[in-house]
């Protein structure tokens, strides 16, 4: 397949970008009104740790990461690498040689639709990794692909640009033009939740918090001693 380098996208402000690393993917989401995750099957390959950049993305070939050594030369500080395959894949495209040379360009970690391997140099080097798989399979370096143009992902789509979010629950995209406004949500619903916990602390009930048990009622729900339910139920 051929394919096309776009250099100099647009990206977030920076600013935002930090703002939005203050908060989890979950929050994030919520935020956005649940939008914008990119799925389960992407996970850490390390623990503990919350990553915010610009996305940098990649179409490749799969078992080919031909244009992942391309798009290096696009990366810069604050960046997020995104890789997705033109079909399924889980070979290990991506390893610690390629996380050494990022580092050095200040990308804060990987997103890779696809295989990782050297997990536990990575982890060593502190460079951070979302994958679809932990695979040894090695790749080639034979067939065209693009850089900085749009990737979908689990029915996402990832512009160049895009901010990405990622920690323990997994990735999201905030879309650049919404960032801000994404990290003001996000703070909102972080207070709110803070006063949830303060209640939570105190003993109260998330049913009666919310006004749960009217709608359990309205739903028909009941509540029932055992020794009446068990003779109902024998009946």
């Amino acid at each position: 397949m051929s394919g096309v380098i776009v250099t100099g996208p647009p990206r977030a402000d920076p600013g935002d970008v930090e703002a939005l690393a203050e908060y989890g993917v979950a929050t994030v989401s919520e935020a956005m009104g649940r939008t914008g995750l990119l799925g389960p099957g992407l996970r850490p390959i390390q623990e503990g740790v919350r990553i915010a950049g610009s996305a940098v993305t990649v179409l490749s070939w799969p078992g080919d990461n031909l244009m992942i050594h391309a798009a290096v030369e696009q990366c810069g500080e604050g960046d997020v690498l995104v890789v997705t395959t033109t079909s399924p894949s889980t070979d290990g495209m991506f390893g610690e040689l390629f996380a050494t040379a990022l580092r050095r360009r200040g990308v804060r970690g990987i997103v890779i639709n696809a295989g990782i391997r050297d997990t536990q140099e990575l982890r060593d080097m502190g460079f951070a990794g979302w994958a679809k798989a932990v695979s040894a399979q090695g790749t080639v370096k034979a067939t065209g692909g693009s850089v900085n143009v749009p990737v979908v992902i689990e029915g996402q789509v990832i512009r160049p640009g895009d901010v990405i979010v990622a920690d323990d629950d997994g990735v999201v995209v905030v879309p650049r033009e919404r960032a801000r406004r994404t990290a003001e949500a996000s703070e909102a619903r972080e207070a709110k939740e803070a006063d949830a916990r303060a209640d939570f602390l105190e003993g109260r009930l998330g049913l009666d918090r919310y006004g749960l048990r009217e709608k359990l009622g309205a739903l028909g729900v009941r509540y029932t001693s055992y020794e009446d339910h068990a003779r109902e139920a024998g009946a």
